[in-house]
């Protein structure tokens, strides 16, 4: 009986401390080789395809971007152009250029859409001489809208500082973008019997009730292109004019730009005829406000006889995503959305 249970002890003993089983193998070195290659031919292709979508992706997003900010900033225009009185066209803005705001940036900073507007002041002209414009916000039972004129100019600013804010990504040549100045009259005081005091003392009102500094009373419709501003009020940093508002960047800065019809405006005005003339047809050259060049990506056509004015944009969008190779070309045309819209000015009296 004690030799069987020694031999039993003893056969587990030697099981126990027997080493694995040859016959087990791991990866060799050559089979992880070829497992790595095999992975990087499968997932090579697929990492590809998901950049590729990714990029396709994001172009597609910048060019949706770029056609709503070019809509939306001829939309604006278009608002704002339709409470027009009296739009200027080229030969007129030449006439007024050293009238307008930063007269000398003429190469950088180029005045296409000048128009006067009737600017309508919410609540701001008291129904008594007891109450001032300040207190209306209050007392808006005791005051009435009212409208004031304005001299309303859109400018193209051609970008010259690479490494600006509106200059990115950095590097190539910079976009153009899209700026409004305003010089807007001020609430007058019904009540005053002073001549020499028309207005509301700064005391009586808010800024925005007050007349811009380069607003100048002596202007006249019958003489639109003398007294249209103040000059000294043009330095003046409390002027709206040296704070312009950019409306829209990335307007695209191609020389030369898509060909136009030579009689470009003069087919969409209708070949207007000169009001002082009405045999003598104007020429494409007074009715086109362009910054002079070819590029033509911001412009307008205007008839100052019927106070219709046609403005165009043209957005790009491949600027938005590189600094280099982002020229017009009639290939790449998606890439550079264009906006028309054409208003008639109705902010006349009696209109």
């Amino acid at each position: 009986m004690k030799t069987l249970l020694r031999l039993l002890l003893k056969s587990q003993h030697q099981r126990n401390r027997s080493g694995p089983n040859k016959t087990e193998k791991g990866m060799t070195l050559v089979e992880l080789l070829v497992g790595a290659i095999m992975a990087f031919i499968i997932i090579t292709p697929m990492l590809g395809f998901v950049v590729d979508m990714l990029n396709t992706d994001r172009t597609e997003q910048v060019k949706s971007s770029t056609e709503q900010d070019v809509q939306a900033a001829i939309d604006f225009i278009s608002q704002d152009l339709s409470q027009a009185v009296y739009i200027y066209d080229k030969t007129d803005i030449d006439l007024i250029r050293n009238q307008l705001p930063d007269a000398a940036d003429g190469n950088t900073k180029i005045p296409i859409l000048v128009f006067w507007k009737r600017q309508l002041i919410k609540k701001a002209l008291p129904i008594d001489a007891s109450t001032k414009p300040l207190d209306c916000a209050n007392n808006s039972d005791k005051c009435n809208d009212t409208y004031v004129l304005s001299l309303v100019a859109y400018y193209q600013f051609k970008e010259t500082d690479q490494q600006s804010i509106w200059c990115q990504p950095s590097g190539g040549t910079c976009p153009t973008r899209i700026a409004r100045y305003e010089i807007r009259d001020g609430v007058k005081n019904p009540y005053s019997t002073d001549p020499a005091a028309p207005y509301y003392s700064d005391s009586e009102t808010i800024e925005s009730q007050r007349r811009d500094p380069a607003f100048k009373e002596d202007f006249a419709f019958t003489e639109p292109t003398k007294n249209v501003t103040l000059a000294t009020g043009l330095t003046n940093s409390q002027s709206g004019a040296k704070n312009p508002q950019v409306l829209v960047n990335y307007i695209d800065s191609t020389t030369p730009g898509p060909t136009l019809s030579p009689t470009e405006c003069k087919t969409a005005l209708g070949n207007p005829t000169d009001p002082k003339d009405k045999t003598k047809f104007l020429d494409e050259a007074r009715l086109k406000v362009n910054d002079g060049s070819t590029n033509n990506s911001f412009y307008a056509c205007v008839d100052t006889a019927r106070n219709i004015a046609r403005v165009t944009i043209r957005g790009n969008s491949l600027r938005r995503l590189q600094p280099n190779n982002t020229d017009y070309t009639a290939q790449k045309s998606a890439y550079f959305p264009t906006a028309t819209v054409q208003v008639q000015g109705l902010g006349g009296l009696g209109k």
